[in-house]
């Protein structure tokens, strides 16, 4: 596969990822105005909850896989700020991967942070790549962040794709619920009176 489809297979996710986003935000508004979700609605809502954090490393996993491939197989160097989304994003990929397994919820708390910091990083980007000369940088002129390797679809740039993967993972990590929601009956160790904790 060549560099020109993979990106724009990467680039179609992306599109994809901003549906998703749009469609949850639609989906919140109308559950504020009506004071709760429809009813159609709430199994869904359920079933995403669910796998939420699965879905949720998965993105991660994809967007740091496709960020080694443009800078190890497609040899486009990465600037300093694609490393600082790098350094948001590789630890979502272990941290939501756990989460998942162990239906841990309360990650958001660890995990939205790094994805809030990602889209400030990837706003940053997007913005010099666009403005080359109206926004300031701190890049230096060996591999100047300006520089678009990817333009897809008339608007998505690499981090234009990685605003896209940290915006999704701050959705799914919000969609998130806990493992009792799911699986009635059923108590995490937080759950358990802590005489019942094993040692």
């Amino acid at each position: 596969m060549d560099v020109d489809a993979v990106s724009t297979f990467l680039a179609l996710l992306a599109v994809l990822g901003l549906l998703f986003v749009a469609a949850v935000a639609v989906v919140a508004l109308v559950a504020r105005v009506r004071g709760g979700l429809p009813d159609a609605i709430v199994p869904l809502r359920g079933g995403i909850g669910d796998v939420a954090l699965w879905l949720g490393a998965a993105v991660a996993l994809t967007c740091m896989l496709g960020s080694l491939y443009m800078s190890e197989v497609a040899k486009f160097p990465p600037c300093p700020l694609c490393w600082y989304q790098r350094i948001c994003m590789y630890p979502l990929v272990v941290v939501l991967g756990i989460a998942a397994f162990r239906r841990d919820a309360s990650v958001r708390w660890y995990a939205l942070p790094l994805a809030v910091i990602g889209i400030g990083f990837s706003t940053y980007h997007y913005l010099i790549e666009r403005f080359p000369d109206s926004v300031s940088s701190f890049c230096n002129t060996d591999v100047p962040c300006s520089t678009v390797w990817v333009w897809k679809f008339h608007f998505l740039s690499i981090p234009g794709m990685a605003w896209v993967g940290f915006l999704l993972v701050g959705t799914l990590l919000l969609l998130a619920r806990p493992a009792t929601d799911g699986a009635v009956g059923t108590p995490t160790l937080t759950d358990r009176h802590p005489e019942e904790v094993p040692a």
